[in-house]
């Protein structure tokens, strides 16, 4: 039962916060300073801030899957 859960987390954790990296990377600061803003904005606001997250999770998906990295022009 313990397993699940410590395998769940770290499904959240290798995907979950990879938009307040890439949020973080975008606004020059730290990742950590990131989440611990939705974190406690979450708690303060119950929760809107965690919709803000995962509408900002599918708008980066939707960016990366339009927006690919072309190396050449064959790539096409």
């Amino acid at each position: 039962m313990l397993n699940k859960i410590y395998k769940i987390r770290h499904y959240f954790e290798r995907n979950g916060y990879y938009v307040c990296a890439r949020l973080a990377d975008r606004l020059g600061m730290r990742t950590k300073s990131v989440r611990l803003f939705f974190i406690y904005v979450s708690f303060a606001t119950a929760g809107v801030w965690f919709a803000i997250y995962l509408t900002l999770a599918f708008l980066l998906k939707l960016k990366d899957l339009v927006y690919t990295k072309r190396t050449s022009v064959f790539d096409l």
